[in-house]
């Protein structure tokens, strides 16, 4: 990669709904990531879950309430997303759900990401600490006060 770019962390995201489909509710935040430069869509992929364990795709204009928000990301696709990454992701489903796989730059991040490179320096580890293991050690930390 030319270390000129500048360009942030690729990140992907698999979020899960019981169900058929999402409410719609989460759209207007994602579309809001984006139009404050936040985040840039690479791929957007829906898929469902059968009872009987098969995975499939979902269409935007099957998603009712959630279809108009995001179809301004209707063919999001530079094609980092494969068969085998959607039957991945289908493996982490629980049957009877659907789900968005979402992978997206971190724009906030790319000219620290674009000075790192730069000067020679490397990404050697990276993670996510769970919101809910913040809040069991703050919880733990001030019973222990």
């Amino acid at each position: 990669m030319d270390e000129s770019v500048e360009m942030g962390p690729i990140d992907y995201i698999l979020v899960e709904w019981p169900g058929r489909q999402p409410n719609g509710e989460v759209a207007p935040h994602l579309v809001d990531l984006v139009e404050r430069g936040l985040i840039r869509i690479i791929d957007l992929a829906l898929i469902t879950k059968g009872e009987d364990g098969s995975v499939a795709g979902i269409e935007l204009e099957d998603l009712g309430d959630g279809a108009l928000e995001l179809s301004v990301f209707e063919g999001a696709s530079s094609g980092l997303i494969s068969d085998d990454d959607l039957a991945e992701a289908g493996n982490a489903l629980e049957p009877g759900t659907s789900a968005a796989l979402l992978v997206f730059e971190n724009t906030w991040a790319a000219p620290f990401a674009a000075a790192v490179r730069r000067s020679g320096g490397q990404l050697v580890a990276s993670g996510r600490i769970p919101v809910e293991a913040i809040e069991a050690a703050l919880d733990a930390a001030e019973s222990n006060a």
